[in-house]
């Protein structure tokens, strides 16, 4: 009488099991997907391209008319945020063959001309003749001259009354850079852009000085840095001022580790701090070292600034656009490489899920970017509204629907959240025309920085990083303002000690200074 009891609680006991063991399976599946999409994007890191490109017709070949509903007649654009630009269009094979050729050398480089003669026997002709010149063929070849070091001797004569005891006089030493140095200001700005632009570390300038017979040891040069940082202060000074004065900024971080910090052990992780702004024909970049990554830091950098600042997803940043009533823009390009991180990470070309949908839509966003980029701020933010403002508006839809479709904690997941919490910065830049799509610009000013750093590793003091951003944030600015970094800074070098007032120290800046004489004909931004 008591089995069919025993087999009912034997049943409920055999559901709870296959409950509980498919509960625990749909939870492996779960980890198993995880990390094979994070094995995927490993793989693709390591072996795959860098690039970001994303071409629709490529990754939605069987979803054409669901996907890839084209809107502007222009001709498709490769969107690469990776490399910070949008690129031309698709080049041809015939273009790329032609292309490929070898290209004429500049013609703003000195030629020495070498005369090759016919011997004077080989001057006739078979029935004995004299032949006659009748022109010349010409072929170039590229030749360099490695780094040539020389001695300046200041001579200054002395003069003397030859009747009156004592009344003798000198010309003044011209203002050095670093007084009493050996150092001239060639060679510092030769130093500062071989370390800051070239990502040289000074130990291996120290070595290359010892091989063309000069000893200049490392902690010299580091020294010349700092002193050439600190002199450059005044003109770091007026940047920030036009920096500030234009309504439109951008704004990052990165890391970068100093040794010697008091309070603080060696492995501590500081950050530098970079600004870019300024009128679009005297653009700044700005170089600042913090020790940690707090809002304090950036309350201080923006103070006096008021407009609309471009910042990453960084949450910092939120509450200080509202301390100082900043329009805080968002970046496209973050949320697009969050995207392709999840499509990379899906292993499978061709697929047409949720990524490949984002990454459709945010391509047609920059597409109306290379239509309006020659255009006014005025003019762009009629465009934007025209034709941007409705591709945003389907994003929002597909956005909205598709958070409760995919797991959050899958890469796809991840970036669908990160776009849904940045969609209020992100739709900035339809509203104001001098906000750009996205935050690469300063990426592309960050980048120096970071090559250098993955060299050089650390700083060895505060007193050097701060003088490094100085130093770093002169030959960005020169760059952006069509400078040729070397010569702008021996310029600067040069004059600047000179300099009694501001009027001599605002004729030195990069946008101030006659750039013809500077670039000499050598340097194209």
């Amino acid at each position: 009488m008591n089995k069919p009891l025993e087999l009912s609680e034997n049943t409920d006991d055999l559901r709870n099991l296959v409950m509980n063991l498919s509960r625990e399976i749909k939870q492996l599946e779960s980890k198993v997907s995880y990390y094979e999409e994070y094995i995927n994007l490993l793989l693709h890191k390591r072996f795959g391209a860098n690039s970001e490109k994303y071409r629709a017709e490529q990754a939605d070949l069987f979803n054409e008319a669901e996907v890839c509903a084209e809107e502007f007649p222009e001709q498709e654009a490769v969107v690469d945020v990776e490399e910070n630009e949008l690129s031309a269009p698709v080049v041809t094979a015939s273009e790329r063959k032609r292309v490929a050729g070898r290209q004429a050398l500049p013609t703003q480089l000195p030629r020495l001309d070498i005369i090759h003669e016919l011997p004077e026997p080989e001057r006739f002709c078979t029935e004995g003749h004299p032949l006659k010149a009748m022109g010349t063929e010409v072929s170039e070849q590229l030749d360099i001259i490695p780094a040539k070091i020389q001695v300046l001797r200041h001579i200054r004569v002395k003069y003397a009354c030859p009747c009156c005891q004592g009344s003798v006089k000198i010309a003044l030493l011209p203002a050095q850079p670093i007084p009493k140095s050996n150092a001239s200001p060639g060679l510092l700005a030769y130093v500062s852009t071989s370390k800051f632009l070239d990502a040289l570390p000074l130990y291996r300038q120290s070595k290359q000085f010892e091989r063309i017979g000069v000893s200049i040891p490392r902690a010299t040069l580091a020294s010349w840095m700092i002193r050439s940082g600190e002199l450059a202060q005044p003109l770091i000074n007026l940047m920030q001022d036009q920096l500030k004065q234009f309504p439109f900024l951008q704004m990052d971080e990165t890391t970068v580790q100093v040794l010697k910090e008091e309070g603080r052990s060696a492995s501590s992780q500081s950050y530098i701090w970079v600004r870019r702004g300024g009128p679009p024909d005297q653009p700044v970049v700005l170089f600042d070292y913090a020790a940690t990554r707090s809002q304090a830091v950036a309350d201080q950098l923006l103070q006096g600034f008021t407009g609309a600042l471009q910042t990453d997803g960084y949450a910092g940043y939120a509450g200080i656009c509202v301390k100082h009533k900043l329009q805080h823009a968002g970046c496209w390009a973050h949320v697009r490489r969050k995207f392709d991180e999840a499509l990379k990470a899906q292993g499978v070309k061709g697929n047409a899920g949720k990524a490949s949908k984002a990454l459709t839509l945010i391509q047609k966003l920059y597409r109306v970017e290379i239509l309006i980029k020659d255009q006014s701020p005025e003019e762009k933010r009629g465009v934007r509204q025209e034709k941007s403002l409705p591709i945003l508006n389907e994003l929002k839809i597909w956005l909205d629907t598709s958070l409760a479709q995919v797991t959050p904690t899958s890469l796809t997941g991840k970036a669908l959240h990160y776009m849904a919490n940045q969609w209020s910065t992100l739709t900035v830049y339809c509203e104001n025309g001098r906000v750009a799509i996205d935050n690469n610009a300063i990426e592309r000013a960050i980048r120096p920085f970071v090559i250098g750093r993955n060299n050089w590793i650390f700083s060895d003091t505060v007193k050097g990083v701060k003088a490094s951003a100085n130093l770093y944030s002169l030959i960005e600015t020169a760059k952006l303002n069509g400078l040729e970094p070397y010569r702008y800074l021996r310029h600067v070098f040069t004059e600047l000690p000179k300099a009694t007032s501001i009027d001599e120290i605002e004729a030195l800046l990069p946008w101030a200074v006659n750039k013809d004489i500077i670039n000499d004909g050598w340097y194209r931004a």
